[in-house]
């Protein structure tokens, strides 16, 4: 595109969607930073060169519609979207509560649906858009506790399959990255929850739930699930749509 792209991004204020954030401001993109803190987005954008932060609920339709529409008129068009914004919650299925399944599934997949079902237009009215969701190595390979983390990934990605296959003549792709273990607080908090649930130290919760099952043994840097997604939104990626690319160090 000749102008300067805009790319939307969920859960941005911290982890890997600021990451992601810092990596499209370094390519020369826009970024508006929706993150269900305020404060905490407009940290983040504070932080960066060319951002601004939202505050957005991605589970609820009002608020996903009104913070895209006022990044269209403020910015002309939503030309990227990456939905990152997801939480975990560490529990046997038979011990799961109801609430912590329907507030994963609310925001990691439900979330994703909202945030394409009203950047779709925008997208179409240009012939140009690229949608990138950030799932995980869950979405097909299944961990203990991890119960609807793991269906609300496997979900988003038969969605992200179907919104490829609809807009595939309109100029939009429509992609998954499938990160694998990533140097994030998610990540961190997970551990000593992991190895209370196994009655394991830390270090072998560690070993066996996070990097157990990856060939190069590491914890992936943000920054790298980033370069990827500017790779899935750039002209050279435009015959790539309803893939899933796995950055998972080998899983």
């Amino acid at each position: 595109m000749d102008k300067e792209r805009t790319v939307v991004i969920t859960g941005a204020a911290q982890g890997i969607g600021y990451a992601i954030a810092q990596e499209f401001i370094a390519n020369g993109d826009f970024v508006a930073i929706f993150d269900v803190n305020e404060e905490a987005a407009i940290a983040a954008a504070d932080q960066l060169e060319n951002a601004k932060g939202y505050h957005v609920n991605v589970a609820d339709e009002q608020s996903v519609k009104s913070a895209i529409d006022s990044v269209i008129t403020e910015r002309g068009s939503v030309d990227v979207v990456v939905n990152n914004a997801g939480l975990q919650y560490i529990s046997k299925v038979e011990d799961f509560p109801v609430e912590k399944w329907d507030l994963l599934n609310d925001v990691i997949l439900k979330g994703t649906f909202l945030m394409t079902k009203h950047s779709l237009p925008s997208m179409k009215a240009q012939k140009y858009g690229r949608i990138i969701n950030i799932v995980s190595a869950h979405g097909r390979i299944p961990d203990a506790y991890k119960s609807a983390y793991c269906a609300a990934k496997a979900g988003q990605t038969g969605f992200t399959k179907v919104v490829a296959l609809e807009n595939a003549t309109e100029g939009i792709t429509c992609n998954t990255i499938e990160p694998g273990p990533v140097r994030t607080e998610l990540i961190e908090k997970q551990i000593p929850v992991l190895a209370e649930k196994d009655g394991t130290t830390e270090q072998e919760a560690l070993d066996h739930h996070i990097l157990g099952k990856q060939w190069i043994k590491r914890l992936l840097e943000p920054s790298e699930i980033g370069k990827t997604a500017v790779f899935l939104a750039s002209e050279g990626a435009g015959a790539i749509t309803g893939e899933s690319i796995p950055v998972t160090g080998g899983m």
